[in-house]
């Protein structure tokens, strides 16, 4: 009877991520009209920054409490995970999708700014203060940069100041719905799983970590099957800087950051191999296909192998 009620649950929880999705995807293509902007520039400034805030609320309170390490975890963890596993999956469910030119540019720029705060930790063997503050400067002037392009006037439709303050306010509600019916299916999925007695890690390394992808999952998955990639892009890519320059830009100026060596330049590592495959990817033949989507996946198969099994080489 319990697994009945969860499964309904579960499945009522997706419905609902399905359509905060859609709604995410249209108010966006609506806000980018009204500011004439590209729809990868609303997309990294508006959802990518929005799906970036609990990884900043990990990072202040990790820093808040003399841990910042385990910011510096997550930022990494969570910029692998979006670059292979919501990523691929994004391509997978898309069947592939064309790239657009803005983002092209803006995945040189992602590998370029995902490689300073590694470079910094190399140099001083920990992100001070001081390197948090270049960190948010260089993210705040990337924001400029973005912002202050020439607008696009090429747009046909002109969108009037009230449906572009209706369409916002609706895009605030969808991402509170995306990130609660998220939390939601996540919840009842772990339950069934338990019900079911899976063991504990496939429930954390599958539900889990999926579920706290869920919200970038979907929102790209829809952007992508409506032929939007910039708006799929430009999330996936501003979550990977808004992780790299602005939570860790906070979190080393709140408390600095000092890890594990040998645990670090792994990850690190392993994650600017990924940025850099994704960006080859993504301008190879200006598309993203199945292909590639699945060698994503498998790539994320394989970092979590390789972290699993990293503690029994340092005991």
């Amino acid at each position: 009877m319990a697994i009945g009620i969860d499964l309904l649950l579960f499945i009522v929880s997706c419905l609902v991520l399905v359509f905060s999705g859609v709604l995410l995807v249209k108010t966006l293509t609506v806000l980018s009209l009204a500011l004439r902007l590209s729809g990868f520039v609303v997309s990294f400034v508006l959802m990518a920054i929005s799906t970036s805030l609990p990884e900043l609320f990990v990072g202040v309170t990790a820093a808040m409490q003399k841990n910042s390490a385990l910011s510096l975890g997550t930022v990494i963890g969570s910029n692998i995970a979006n670059l292979t596993l919501v990523g691929g999956m994004m391509i997978i469910f898309a069947r592939g999708f064309k790239s657009d030119k803005d983002s092209r540019k803006g995945s040189w720029f992602m590998l370029l700014l995902a490689a300073l705060p590694m470079v910094l930790m190399f140099i001083g063997n920990e992100l001070s203060r001081i390197d948090g503050i270049i960190l948010l400067v260089v993210f705040a002037g990337y924001m400029i940069f973005l912002l202050s392009r020439k607008r696009d006037h090429h747009f046909k439709d002109k969108v009037g100041a009230p449906k572009a303050l209706l369409a916002m306010l609706v895009f605030i509600a969808s991402l509170f719905l995306l990130y609660y019916s998220a939390k939601f299916a996540v919840k009842y999925a772990s339950s069934m799983a338990f019900d079911l007695m899976l063991p504990p890690i496939i429930i954390g390394l599958f539900f889990i970590a999926l579920g706290t992808s869920l919200p970038e999952l979907v929102f790209g998955t829809i952007a992508a099957r409506q032929r939007k990639p910039d708006l799929a892009l430009g999330n996936l890519i501003g979550s990977v800087i808004a992780n790299s320059l602005l939570i860790l830009g906070v979190t080393a100026v709140i408390y600095p950051i000092t890890a594990n060596f040998f645990l670090y330049l792994t990850s690190a590592v392993f994650m600017m191999a990924i940025i850099f495959l994704f960006v080859v990817f993504l301008n190879t033949d200006r598309e993203l296909s199945w292909r590639e989507g699945m060698a994503l996946v498998i790539f994320y198969v394989l970092f979590l192998i390789i972290e699993l099994n990293i503690p029994r080489f340092l005991t």
